[in-house]
């Protein structure tokens, strides 16, 4: 028996098929479509409450309905990105101090793993104590942003080419000069990826700081109440609503990174 490909039209429309796959938006549209699949099957053959539809899922959403969402949303959103400034404003900061003094480039890099490897949930009790539920929330963002963009600020910063910064030396320019001049410059699409991972993480150490409790609205209170009251499907829904937002953050900012750095196309590919 002959392969596909051999029959009349069946090599062209392979070749089709792979060419239309070979689209982003055509092959993330695939795999969520299996995603659904997948999940719908394992929950049938299960038949377990806990572990509900896709369906089951939606129908929350539409029962919970718009104010129940936009409340707790907005207020995670407003946590996460008060974290998220805060941490990058201070990575940034750090970076260019090591640029200025590259003598404690070890010292902030050893501060930074640690910041990295504390347990955001043994952390955040203590700061909930200190400052209020709040204030842990915003901490705890920042804290997950901080050692991502310090990374990727540093080898930005580092990435700028030895002739141009000769160049900036010659004419009198000190190490200032050279951030602002040459590597700044240089470390853009570096940054710009160490902002697209840095977007989850500054969801998430919110989330984890409404859900040590202290606070009031959030998607972390909502996921802690629903569980408290047995509701899977929605702790279901705002799961995947999180995992959205952070996804949509993550393609919002590389959208601007590509329009802001377009000499970086190839480097990123």
């Amino acid at each position: 028996m002959s392969a596909p490909a051999s029959l009349p039209g069946g090599a062209p429309a392979i070749a089709r098929l792979r060419q239309a796959l070979a689209h982003p938006w055509v092959g993330g549209a695939v795999g969520i479509a299996l995603l659904l699949a997948v999940w719908t099957a394992v929950t049938v053959t299960l038949d377990n409450s806990s572990f509900p539809t896709p369906a089951q899922v939606a129908a929350s959403v539409v029962r919970d309905g718009w104010a129940f969402y936009s409340a707790n949303l907005s207020a995670s959103l407003g946590r996460a990105g008060q974290g998220y400034i805060w941490g990058n404003l201070v990575a940034l900061a750090a970076a260019a101090l090591v640029m200025l003094v590259p003598r404690i480039e070890e010292v902030v890099t050893q501060l930074g793993v640690i910041s990295n490897c504390l347990p955001i949930i043994a952390v955040g009790p203590i700061i909930m104590a200190i400052f209020g539920g709040r204030a842990s929330a915003i901490f705890l963002s920042a804290l997950l942003v901080f050692f991502t963009t310090l990374v990727g600020a540093l080898l930005g910063l580092k990435a700028a080419s030895a002739s141009a910064l000769d160049l900036v030396r010659a004419y009198g320019g000190g190490r200032w000069a050279q951030i602002r001049k040459v590597r700044l410059m240089a470390a853009l699409p570096a940054l710009f990826t160490a902002l697209q991972v840095a977007i989850p993480g500054a969801l998430l150490g919110a989330i984890v700081g409404e859900y040590l409790g202290g606070i009031d609205q959030g998607i972390g209170v909502a996921l802690n109440a629903a569980q408290r009251q047995i509701m899977p499907d929605r702790v279901w829904a705002l799961s995947i609503i999180a995992g959205l937002i952070s996804l949509a953050g993550y393609g919002l900012v590389a959208l601007v990174g590509r329009l802001l750095t377009p000499w970086a196309k190839e480097r990123r590919s």
